[in-house]
Parts: structure tokens; C-alpha cells; sequence
């Protein structure tokens, strides 16, 4: 069977949950009918290798991420192809009047900068979600890439435990283009002319020997590598470049100098 038409990953989860059609609730439809339109004004999708984002049944997708305006990119995206998107989000989105009920009412996950949310553990909030066999969208660099060149930096484990702690696929994809709409650390959205936003989904990424062994930290930084590499070649297939040799590593970086924390 196609990966497309698969409820479960490598490690065999049974968590199919409802159709892509129940995901798209009337609040949700109603929400995103305002958005869409303004969203196309601004660009165009090419997508590329759609069928490899699953059509049913849980999952974890894990894009690359170097401007604001990413996760709208992407939530259209698979939107498109038929499925919710559903992201671990910054908290203090769900502060601001309205927009905090609308997050909450389409099962947003709200994250801190400490890692809670609310007294609770985003990562127990994103299990409850793929346990009623909905996907997850978690960007594993945890934020924007501080890479110069706007390669992916080193990720966090955050994706990997979920996926691990499930059973789930991960589903690599990478996008470029965004950064014409909205670049890195900016505020000013380009309008005209419109913009193309290329993206690339990919296999499945092979967490096999990781499945039912302990969650070690060594095996959380190991398999979270596997998943940078997987969007780091499908970011050089986009951009027709190689990627460099060694991944960024904020730790190991003064990042003052890129103008944020």
C-alpha cells in the first residue's frame, strides 16, 4: 500500500482516528475562509510529492523554518491536500482576544519558551491529538533558523519524542520562497509582485531501530539528526544548492549579532 494511503509509520500505529473530512470542522472552515483568499493574493504554492503527506491517520511533520510566515505557508498546504493542520504555537498567541478561542477551538497546541503551557506538557497535549489519529505540525528547530544562509540549524527532540512515544511517521518537507513574502526577523510583508512558494514533501524518515528502545537522550539527538537531514535535502533539491557540511549550531554561535535572542 502507499505510504499516502497508510494510518500508522514504521512502528505500526493503529491511531487512523476520523477522516481528513471530520478534521475540517465548521469552525475550523469558517476560520479559514477569510484567510485563504488574502493568503493567495500573496503567493502560489508548487508542490511537489504531495502524495507523501499521509491522507488519513496521525502523523508528524517537521518543515524547515526561517520566517514568520512559515506555518501559514505550510497549514495551507496541507490544508490543500485535504488534511488539518494542527502546530505547536507560541502561548502568547493564545492570549490575544478572539484569536486565543479560535486557536483553542481548532485544538492549536500552545508552547512556552520554557516548554509548558498552561500548568501542562505540550508534548502530552500533541499526543492527545495524534491519538484521535490527527496529524502535528512541530517545527524541530524550535524556532527561526539562525543559519546566515538560511540552511537548517540543529533541531530539538521534540518531534522525534512524539513520533517515538506514538508510533508515528515522520513526514519531512522543506519550502523556499517564503522569505520574498515575509523575510527572517522582518514585519513587512510583500505584497506585489505575488510570490511562488516552492515545497517538497518526503518519505517517511527511518526511526525503525529507535521504536520500542528507551528514549535515551544520545537516541533523541541521534534521530532527531536523521529528521535535519531529511529536510536538509529536500531544502537543497528546492534550492538547487548544497547545503553546508556542518549543520548550525546556536550553542556554539553569539546570537546577538543576528538581532534576536
Amino acid at each position: 500500500m502507499a505510504r499516502s494511503e497508510r494510518s500508522g509509520g514504521a512502528g505500526g500505529s493503529n491511531r487512523s482516528g476520523g477522516s481528513a473530512r471530520s478534521e475540517k470542522n465548521l469552525t475550523f472552515r469558517l476560520l479559514a475562509a477569510p484567510v485563504i483568499p488574502v493568503v493567495a493574493l500573496l503567493a502560489k504554492l508548487e508542490v511537489q510529492d504531495a502524495q507523501k503527506l499521509p491522507r488519513e491517520g496521525a502523523f508528524v511533520l517537521t518543515p524547515n523554518h526561517y520566517s514568520d510566515i512559515d506555518p501559514v505557508m505550510i497549514g495551507w498546504s496541507v490544508w490543500r491536500l485535504g488534511r488539518v493542520p494542527r502546530f505547536l504555537a507560541k502561548a502568547s498567541l493564545f492570549e490575544v482576544p478572539v484569536l486565543g478561542a479560535a486557536l483553542r477551538a481548532i485544538k492549536q497546541v500552545p508552547v512556552e519558551r520554557s516548554g509548558r503551557t498552561h500548568g501542562n506538557n505540550p508534548l502530552t497535549a500533541a499526543n492527545a491529538l495524534t491519538a484521535e489519529g490527527e496529524g502535528v505540525i512541530v517545527y524541530p528547530e524550535g524556532t527561526l533558523t539562525r543559519d546566515p544562509d538560511l540552511w537548517p540549524m540543529r533541531g530539538k527532540s521534540g518531534a522525534v519524542r512524539i513520533a517515538l512515544e506514538n508510533g508515528l511517521p515522520v513526514i519531512p518537507v522543506a519550502h523556499w520562497g517564503t522569505q520574498a513574502v515575509l523575510p527572517r526577523w522582518s514585519k513587512k510583508i510583500s505584497v506585489f509582485p505575488r510570490k511562488t512558494v516552492h515545497i517538497k514533501y518526503g518519505d517517511e524518515v527511518d526511526l525503525a531501530r529507535f521504536r520500542g528502545a528507551p528514549l535515551t537522550q544520545s537516541a533523541l539527538a541521534e534521530a532527531t539528526a536523521l529528521v535535519m537531514d531529511a529536510i536538509t535535502r529536500l531544502l537543497e533539491d528546492l534550492r538547487g544548492e548544497k547545503a553546508p557540511a556542518e549543520r548550525w549550531n546556536p550553542a556554539e554561535h553569539d546570537q546577538t549579532e543576528f538581532g534576536r535572542l
